[in-house]
Order: C-alpha cells, then sequence, then structure tokens
C-alpha cells in the first residue's frame, strides 16, 4: 500500500482470528428464534381479546377528559341542604287591650323581665264602663238585702197566721168534743150541736190555708232571692272582668327576652288589638327554613336535622312545616334537639342538612351528569379501557350518592361524567 509516497506492509494477523464451530451457532439461533415464537404467542393470547373488543368500538375518547367512580356498599343518607336564618323560639307581638292612648314605658332594645310594665293606656271609656257596672253592683246587693229583710218579716207573719190557725183549729176541736158530751145527755140542743160542728170544719180550712199560703210565701221569696243571687253572680263576674280589663291598661311583658320592634310611637291613638311592640325570647332560639316546593311531599315533622355552627354539627329536628307555598319554597322550623350553641344571633345564617331518608348497606356511586345523559336507565361500565354501555336501576338519590339497585356490583368502575358525546355507542374507546 502506497501513503505518502511511501510503500507500507500489512501485517498479516490471521493467526489471531478465532474460528467459530458452525454448528455450534446453528443451535442458538434456532433457541433464540423459538424463543421469540413463545413470547409472540403468548402476547398474541392476551392481547387478542382486547384487541378484539377494540376493534368493537365504535367511539374512542381520551381518558382524561371522563370522570370515573368505584360502585361501593355501604350506609346511604338522602338529604337536603337548605340554608337556614336564627329566630327566637318565642317572640310575642304585645297588642293594645282596649281604644286608648299609649305611654311606653321602654325603648326598642331594652332587656325586660316578664311582668315588668312596658307601657301603659288610658282609656277613660274602660274606666267609665267599670264605674256603671260597680254601682250596678252595689244596687243589686242593696236589693238583696232589703228583698232578705221583707222575707224574714214575710215568713213571720206567715207563721203567724199559722199559729192563729191552729189556736182556732185547737179550740174548736175542744168546743165539739164538749157539744157531742153535751148532746149525749141532751144538755144542749140539735143546734149548738150542729153549730160546733161547723166552727170545727172552718178551723180546719182554716189552718189549712194558712199553713198552704205559708209554703207559697216562702217559695216566692227563695225564688226571687236566687234570681238576685243570680243577678248579683252575673254582675260581680261583669264588674271582675272590667277590672281585668283596666288592670290590663298596665301592660307587662309575657316574657324575659329584647324589646324588638315597635309598632306605634309614644302617646299614640290605638284601637283595641292593635299591634304595639315584639318581646324576643332569646333563651331558645329555632332556625327558619325554606325548602324548594319539590322536597314538599318528602317532608315529615320529627326528621332529624344537622346543623353546622363554627364548623361544629347540632342535631335538631324539623317541628313545624307549612300548609302553604310561597314563591316555589316550603317554610319549616328546627329546632335543637341536645345543646344549643352558644354566641346564636337573632337572624344569623346557618347551613342546614335534613335527613330525608337513611338505608343499610346499599350499593351507591358518587353523583354525577350521566345520570342526565342516561335518565338513570345505563351507565357506561370500564372494563380493560373500554367502556360498555350497562343497563342499571337507580334508586334513591341523594346531594351527593345516587343507590344502585340493579345492573353493577361493588368495585365495578363506571363513567359518572356526561356521556351525550357518546350518541348512546354500545362500546367506548378509552385511550390514553
Amino acid at each position: 500500500m502506497t501513503f505518502g509516497g511511501k510503500v507500507m506492509s500489512i501485517k498479516d494477523t490471521s493467526e489471531q482470528d478465532i474460528k467459530i464451530d458452525v454448528r455450534t451457532s446453528s443451535k442458538k439461533r434456532w433457541a433464540i428464534i423459538a424463543l421469540a415464537t413463545i413470547i409472540t404467542a403468548s402476547f398474541i393470547w392476551q392481547v387478542a381479546p382486547a384487541a378484539s373488543r377494540w376493534s368493537k368500538a365504535q367511539q374512542s375518547i381520551s381518558l382524561e377528559r371522563v370522570r370515573l367512580a368505584t360502585i361501593s356498599q355501604g350506609d346511604f343518607t338522602r338529604d337536603i341542604s337548605v340554608l337556614g336564618r336564627v329566630v327566637a323560639a318565642v317572640s310575642p307581638t304585645v297588642y293594645s287591650p282596649a281604644d286608648g292612648t299609649i305611654t311606653l314605658k321602654i325603648e326598642a332594645g331594652h332587656e325586660v323581665k316578664q311582668g315588668q310594665v312596658i307601657a301603659k293606656l288610658e282609656s277613660p271609656e274602660l274606666n267609665s264602663r267599670l264605674f256603671q257596672q260597680q254601682a250596678t253592683l252595689e244596687s243589686l246587693q242593696t236589693s238583696f238585702e232589703r228583698q232578705s229583710i221583707q222575707a224574714k218579716k214575710q215568713r213571720l207573719i206567715d207563721q203567724k197566721a199559722v199559729d192563729l190557725a191552729n189556736v182556732k183549729l185547737v179550740t174548736a176541736k175542744r168546743e165539739k168534743r164538749r157539744a157531742d158530751l153535751g148532746y149525749k145527755k141532751s144538755a144542749i140542743s140539735q143546734i149548738d150541736f150542729e153549730k160546733a160542728q161547723d166552727e170545727l170544719e172552718q178551723a180546719n180550712l182554716q189552718h189549712k190555708h194558712a199553713v198552704q199560703d205559708a209554703a207559697l210565701n216562702a217559695e216566692s221569696l227563695d225564688f226571687d232571692s236566687k234570681s238576685l243571687q243570680l243577678d248579683i253572680r252575673r254582675q260581680t263576674l261583669l264588674v271582675k272582668e272590667l277590672q281585668r280589663q283596666v288592670d290590663g291598661l298596665n301592660i307587662t311583658s309575657p316574657v324575659n327576652g329584647i324589646v324588638g320592634n315597635l309598632s306605634t310611637d309614644n302617646k299614640t291613638f290605638l284601637s283595641k288589638n292593635q299591634a304595639i311592640l315584639t318581646i324576643v325570647d332569646l333563651s331558645q332560639f329555632e332556625v327558619e327554613i325554606e325548602i324548594p316546593e319539590s322536597y314538599a311531599d318528602d317532608l315529615a315533622i320529627g326528621m332529624e336535622v344537622n346543623i353546622q355552627f363554627e364548623q361544629r354539627p347540632f342535631r335538631a329536628r324539623l317541628v313545624t312545616i307549612s300548609p302553604e307555598i310561597l314563591n316555589n319554597q316550603v317554610t319549616g322550623r328546627v329546632r335543637f334537639t341536645n345543646d344549643i350553641p352558644k354566641k346564636l344571633r337573632q337572624n344569623q345564617r346557618l347551613n342546614t342538612q335534613i335527613i330525608l331518608e337513611y338505608k343499610e348497606n346499599v350499593l351507591q356511586v358518587q353523583r354525577g351528569q350521566f345520570l342526565d345523559s342516561s335518565g338513570g336507565r345505563f351507565a357506561y361500565k370500564v372494563v380493560n379501557g373500554l367502556a360498555e354501555k350497562t343497563p342499571i336501576t337507580t334508586g334513591a338519590r341523594s346531594l351527593s350518592h345516587v343507590e344502585i339497585l340493579q345492573g353493577l356490583k361493588a368495585g365495578d368502575q363506571i363513567i359518572i361524567s356526561g356521556t351525550d358525546t357518546f350518541n348512546a355507542a354500545e362500546q367506548v374507546l378509552l385511550s390514553d
């Protein structure tokens, strides 16, 4: 070899070459081919079913575009969450007991005690009626006393008449016995005998009439006395009622609490039953809630309620449900059952959870838009990267979960996001 004008010689290295046995190399090659064949067959055996499913898939969608959830089994709670407003459990309104001019003794926001005078009403008309009825009562009492005296006098007169008639009767009986004896001995004439007999009959009649007259007079006197007593009782009740109304002109607080809104001004003339003010009892609170009309048929008195206050749950119960629906809402009242949160304030807003239904050990899955897409009639179950359309039956629904009655089992994985884009395909390939 010539390089740069010089002839160079190449050294023979044939002695350093390794000779390969052709028979040994052929055996290794066949072993490699066999191993590759086995691996290929195994791969085909494993992948072929999936490949078959993938070939049947009508659509393909990225896995990142769907939300998956796993079917679980456990306790299920159907509930609704609404915003509640703290109100006083007792908040009476005080009304005017009569027509008159009001004088307020307190102002809005003042703390008052039960029985404390909070206002005074001036009602000349009511006071005048009381005086008149009191005078009538006194007159009736005087008449009763006079009638009692007259009754005593009349009883004496009647008793005197009975006593005189009795004396005459005794005398007539004695004269009749004497006449009978004299007539037998022929000492007296027939005319004298008959006269004595007539006088006895007359005495009997006088005595009988005197007794009857005395009895009738006694009954009449008793009747008059009872009538007057009834009139006095009736008038006494009327006076007591008017006295109660007059005493009620000093208006007192029905409960311990805080004076709320004033419905009138000081020195204003009020009509009977006109609102004056409200008293807010701060010793016990309730929560007023407004529930969507769609849940009205599911509500019942006594339902359990959870109320969140300062990141702590408090147990309560539904105690009242309004029979009316206003603005597509049903109004209810919730009362705390055990602990009452401290630092509650009137009109404070609280998150309230009403437990509509509770089931133990049921199949359930997280709620999602798939319910709207399928109407709860089917779901797409994911198996080996393939979403298969599966008929299902759903049950109760809560805000977060839905009950699965048929079509799925615990551990199954389904798509819970919207499936409208699937166009109701039987199988959808989920690609990475």
